[in-house]
């Protein structure tokens, strides 16, 4: 392996790593309310990007972005998608659910190749079939033995694929494309937390000195994985981060039940092992529809 490819496995393993273990920092501040930490988390986030761009010398590619309407109008959809995502996070970590939370993140996956069925009209192989009515059959397992539909864990699913999917459409980069959201969901979180401020219900000031400093730290906790990640797909293929993505809820199913204390019975195990399966299936027909791929590849003309 040279150098290259082993900074793209640090910025992986760091990515993932750090997105698995992301529920430990919202445990720490879950004395602050689940939408309060969404804002705040924004705000700040906001401010390390603007010192980012600026860096970078990349405000005028977002000016750019800005000024094409389709990537306008598609970026406030995913900017809505993409809070929403973040809170019912946050909303799962706070009320002992992070279980349910990774088991969304499990089958995220498996929604984003329907959702290209039922969207892009894509066709499935056999084993995409047998590993969708697997997820399927977890998912109705789990409601069954929990006498509940795992409503946090399809959301969770659904509105990640779906932002996935439409930020495919645009021809911002991940980082200009997060400024972007960002800062269109900045203005209503201020005045947001303004109105909290004027309530005096805002723990931002508040409370003490460690929670304001975790709050600030929100930013870096934010934005620091996705530059890893945009590292990280620089210096690897495709099929490798597609197996370093079920490093995140693996880690949040360990942090759940080790750390955390969340119970995971036999009833829950019932509805993640066809999920496993189904996760193992789609791995095992990606990686040889891939191998497949490169051998009928025209071998690439020597230049004299």
């Amino acid at each position: 392996m040279d150098a290259h490819a082993k900074r793209g496995w640090f910025y992986g393993l760091t990515a993932y790593g750090l997105w698995g273990i992301l529920p430990l920092y919202f445990r720490a501040v879950r004395h602050v309310s689940p939408w309060e930490l969404v804002g705040q988390r924004i705000v700040w986030s906001a401010v390390l990007l603007s010192l980012v761009l600026a860096a970078t010398h990349r405000w005028s590619r977002l000016a750019t972005c800005l000024r094409h309407g389709p990537t306008r109008r598609t970026l406030i959809v995913t900017s809505v998608l993409i809070g929403f995502n973040w809170f019912l996070f946050v909303h799962a970590v706070s009320t002992a659910q992070l279980t349910q939370a990774s088991l969304g993140y499990f089958i995220a996956p498996l929604v984003s190749t329907a959702l290209g069925v039922i969207v892009l009209g894509e066709k499935l192989r056999r084993r995409q079939q047998a590993a969708l009515a697997l997820a399927a059959v977890g998912c109705l397992i789990f409601a069954q033995r929990l006498g509940e539909i795992p409503w946090l864990a399809i959301s969770l699913a659904s509105s990640f694929c779906v932002y996935g999917l439409l930020r495919k459409t645009v021809s911002a980069d991940a980082l200009t494309g997060l400024a972007i959201e960002t800062f269109l969901l900045t203005p209503a979180v201020l005045l947001y937390l303004g109105f909290l401020a004027w309530q005096s219900t805002m723990s931002f000031a508040h409370v003490g000195r460690g929670t304001d400093l975790l709050l600030i730290a929100g930013g870096l906790i934010t934005v620091g994985p996705l530059l890893c990640f945009n590292e990280a797909t620089r210096r690897l293929p495709l099929r490798t981060l597609g197996f370093l993505q079920f490093l995140s809820p693996t880690i949040q199913l360990i942090v759940a039940t080790m750390l955390l204390g969340e119970p995971f019975d036999h009833d829950r195990l019932a509805g993640f092992v066809p999920i496993w399966l189904g996760l193992a299936i789609y791995l095992t027909d990606a990686l040889t529809h891939h191998r497949r791929s490169r051998r009928l590849l025209p071998a690439s003309p020597v230049m004299e």
